[in-house]
């Protein structure tokens, strides 16, 4: 599907459509420690190799599941869900987000977007909201699936 005309003027004719699908990101082990490092949150099962090995049910090390959720930003940059005559577009909350299957360290991912909604909020403002479907490369359950919401400004 193409979003050449994808718009703030035309975005309503956008609504129920897919806007686009990421291209894959390597989440590894540097990328999860880095993530543990910035948050605080440091379980082993997210960085501790070994004892992951021995212990956890998925063979290795996992990505924290707020890692997987937040790629989704980066993504929608890529994909372009803000359209070039937007000046911005601001993150606005989750409406909904389920993790669905775990992302093993070295497992690429990539997002599915959909535009779900788009509401005028006056001055402007345009409320949109996206279903995203984080998959993952060669699973058949996706990582997640999150409904986003977006504050876009004219």
């Amino acid at each position: 599907m193409s979003t050449e005309n994808y718009s703030i003027v035309t975005i309503g004719d956008f609504v129920g459509r897919e806007l686009g699908v990421s291209n894959w990101v390597v989440v590894d082990q540097a990328r999860i420690n880095a993530f543990a490092e910035c948050t605080g949150d440091k379980q082993w099962i997210h960085v501790d190799e070994e004892r992951a090995k021995r212990e956890s049910p998925f063979g290795g090390t996992i990505a924290h599941g707020y890692l997987t959720l937040s790629l989704l930003g980066g993504l929608a940059i890529e994909i372009g869900i803000v359209p070039k005559d937007a000046s911005a577009g601001l993150n606005y909350g989750l409406d909904k987000v389920r993790f669905m299957t775990p992302v093993k360290a070295g497992a690429r991912v990539r997002s599915r977007m959909t535009l779900v909604s788009a509401e005028s909020k006056g001055g402007g403002r345009i409320l949109i909201k996206i279903m995203n479907e984080l998959q993952i490369d060669g699973e058949d359950k996706p990582a997640l699936i999150a409904e986003t919401l977006a504050m876009l400004v004219a």
